[in-house]
């Protein structure tokens, strides 16, 4: 699960990039693109070529893009039509069409009803965890065959952890846009004043525990930890605990529930002592997505699971210091809950269109130093650099990517080490993960509301409503 979630143009030669921007305000973000008026409905001659053949120059393509950065966000939308721009001195004959929608771009009932209704533009933004629900729709067009070496030159160099999360019985359905791995973000101002070392945060729950309680004894409305318990984000949470020892939530077959079990009481009862025993946790609870963020920003929270893009939304949002916050590797170090976004494609458009949308991704999203990897750009244009994630690459592209990275920073990569030198494995979320989340709520919330709360009875209870949501696969 994404952060977004609770909260992720022109024809060349022949209209000008104001008019691509009048285009996409007359569009929303998930409006078909069966109509696109450039005479390529998706089922031309074109959808019998080789898929590995490269796009012929002399065919005229049009594409429609999701989730092109609204005006809101001044800066991405310029990088973006930079890159288009960029993108046509190579390719003159695709025309590029943004489609933006103001707020959060996916939501999940607008996703749901996109699919059903087909009515998903051709190249359209997904989470890590949507392939099956695409799927079940007859939504992605396999693009095994478009990808490869040629098409996307650093395709070895992607993560395979992410790659594998666009992949299903060996074919791919999209290519990734962002990915992110859960650690221990910290208020470094916070850790000082409790006698803490920033540079060395926890690396066990048994750690965290007693540094939430030297930072809560500050007082003044401080607390050491938090966590949060409803909007599915408690079950969440709960499910990256679980990961960071070992356990897991969801058994190997995907069809019963795992988390009622020794580690499932350790992550909970570990909760339970901090809120009850120790103080260090807070009294206001029932806490989502947003409420720790403002909390640790204004240096009243120490400590909270998050990823590292948490502090880019503190510091445009809420006004913080990209200095006061650091981050290490999740407590227990077992595993991490691993996210993310992709692009997928439309299911039943051309060979054309979908050649094109894989060029654009390619360009704009999975090449070192270009699109959203032009670090060199993003600091000219006042955008955070020096966040240790989104990275997709391994090897050299790896190398490259983190020297750029620090060579162009805005903020002080160093607080960032114990996160970067100690990395965790990834692990994705559970099968029916909203659905998990929500029953998990009531685990979470059951514990941080109610001092005198049965975990055993929670836990209980929440592994027969699990198995039930698995039973509707």
């Amino acid at each position: 699960m994404s952060r977004a979630r609770f909260r992720r143009t022109r024809r060349a030669g022949a209209v000008t990039l104001a008019s691509a921007l009048t285009l996409t305000a007359l569009a929303a973000c998930g409006t078909s693109s069966s109509d696109d008026g450039d005479g390529d409905n998706g089922s031309g001659n074109s959808a019998k070529a080789d898929p590995a053949a490269p796009l012929d120059p002399k065919t005229k393509v049009s594409i429609t893009i999701d989730c092109m950065p609204p005006a809101a966000k001044a800066a991405e939308l310029k990088q973006w039509n930079e890159d288009v721009k960029e993108f046509n001195k190579t390719y003159p004959n695709v025309t590029v069409k943004g489609r933006s929608t103001p707020g959060q771009c996916l939501e999940p009932p607008r996703f749901t009803a996109m699919l059903k209704a087909k009515s998903q533009p051709d190249v359209f933004y997904t989470y890590f965890t949507d392939l099956p629900q695409v799927l079940d729709n007859d939504g992605a067009q396999d693009i095994t065959a478009y990808v490869n070496d040629k098409s996307v030159p650093l395709l070895k160099d992607i993560d395979p952890d992410v790659l594998g999360s666009l992949k299903k019985d060996g074919k791919l359905y999209g290519l990734p846009t962002s990915n992110y791995r859960m650690g221990l973000l910290i208020n470094r101002k916070l850790f000082k004043e409790a006698g803490l070392d920033p540079d060395a945060p926890p690396k066990t729950w048994d750690d965290v525990r007693t540094a939430a309680k030297k930072i809560a004894d500050l007082g003044d409305g401080v607390s050491g930890f938090g966590e949060y318990s409803a909007a599915n984000t408690g079950g969440w949470h709960f499910t990256a605990q679980m990961y960071s020892l070992g356990g897991d939530v969801v058994d190997a077959s995907g069809k019963k529930a795992a988390f009622n079990s020794d580690i499932g009481k350790q992550v909970a009862e570990n909760i339970h002592a901090m809120r009850w025993d120790d103080d260090s946790m807070g009294k206001t609870q029932l806490l989502k997505w947003g409420d720790l963020q403002k909390q640790i920003a204004t240096d009243k929270l120490g400590m909270f699971l998050a990823a590292p893009d948490d502090v880019t939304y503190m510091v445009q949002q809420l006004g913080a210091k990209y200095d006061n916050f650091g981050m290490g590797p999740i407590p227990g170090g077992e595993n991490t809950l691993a996210g993310g976004n992709n692009y997928m494609i439309k299911q039943g458009i051309s060979a054309d269109k979908v050649k094109a949308a894989v060029a654009w991704l390619n360009f704009k999203f999975t090449t070192v130093g270009k699109g959203q990897y032009d670090w060199k750009r993003h600091k000219a244009d006042d955008l955070p650099v020096g966040l240790p994630q989104p990275n997709l690459w391994l090897n050299g592209s790896k190398t490259k990517d983190d020297a750029a990275r620090k060579e162009f920073a805005t903020m002080p990569v160093e607080n960032f080490k114990a996160f970067t030198d100690n990395p965790v494995p990834g692990k994705a979320e559970p099968p029916k993960a909203q659905e998990i989340y929500k029953v998990l709520d009531n685990v979470m919330s059951g514990i941080l509301t109610n001092k005198d709360a049965d975990i055993d009875k929670l836990l209980t209870t929440a592994e027969s409503q699990v198995n039930q949501v698995l039973a509707t696969q």
